[in-house]
């Protein structure tokens, strides 16, 4: 089936997609550095599934409710402590590295970032909501090509107000699959720049993902650094990961 491709790459397109209908519409979302990278490496793990939301009161109210939960999230890059949270700092942060099997197996993860998180709870509306990253990244365009999906929306999550290079890029390697099996033309411009961008630093990701200032903060933290080089594999993780009922996160 010829799909028609579309490309967010600014944050503030992200805030109106509660307006669109996407109810015929497979989305995909990117925060690469890491939420989505996070994510799926969670349930690679063995977590049981990840329940995006917006806000920190959102996991705060959820914990309390239901005690047996992991909060995941940052701020500022940096975990979540009581300074934000009250009385309690939350389980995990946002680095894939954190989210290893003895910790996340069998755990439902409640999780919220200051962009990813944020762009998955935009996009509710639509028909499908898949997780991408570099590390799923050849089984995720798979799925969609089996799919019966006829738009595709590629959702690059952004950091902060801004665009994130990093997201750009796994946006346009996803182009760039589905243009060279299906002989895609019907992409839209923004399309074209992140397939663009992604053909010029393809060779060395790790090398392009540093030329972005969201991985130049990580790699100027030690304790952080090394989540750029690991969210910069490609096809380590075998999993699909797609939003399923009420809005948790689980594996195809």
């Amino acid at each position: 089936m010829r799909k028609t491709i579309g490309v967010i790459l600014l944050p503030a397109e992200i805030k109106n997609l509660p307006q669109c209908d996407l109810s015929e519409t497979a989305c995909v979302v990117f925060d690469v550095l890491r939420a989505t990278s996070t994510i799926v490496t969670a349930l690679a793990n063995g977590a049981q599934g990840v329940l995006p939301v917006r806000e920190i009161s959102d996991a705060l109210t959820i914990k309390q409710q239901r005690p047996e939960v992991l909060l995941a999230g940052e701020r500022n890059g940096v975990r979540i402590g009581e300074e934000l949270a009250g009385s309690i700092s939350f389980d995990l942060g946002n680095s894939p590295r954190e989210f290893v099997r003895s910790k996340v197996e069998e755990k439902i993860i409640v999780m919220t970032t200051t962009n990813g998180t944020r762009a998955l709870c935009a996009c509710s509306g639509a028909g499908r909501i898949l997780i991408g990253s570099f590390l799923n990244f050849h089984v995720t365009v798979e799925h969609i090509q089996r799919g019966d999906f006829s738009q595709i929306l590629l959702i690059c999550a952004g950091t902060e107000e801004n665009v994130a290079y990093e997201d750009v890029l796994c946006a346009g390697a996803f182009i760039d699959l589905l243009a060279s099996q299906n002989g895609e033309k019907n992409v839209d411009d923004a399309a074209q720049l992140a397939r663009a961008a992604y053909l010029q630093e393809q060779r060395n990701l790790f090398a392009g993902f540093s030329k972005g200032s969201n991985a130049q903060r990580l790699l100027s933290l030690p304790s952080l650094c090394e989540d750029v080089a690991f969210c910069a594999q490609r096809d380590v993780l075998h999993i699909v990961a797609e939003v399923a009922s009420h809005g948790m996160i689980r594996k195809v």
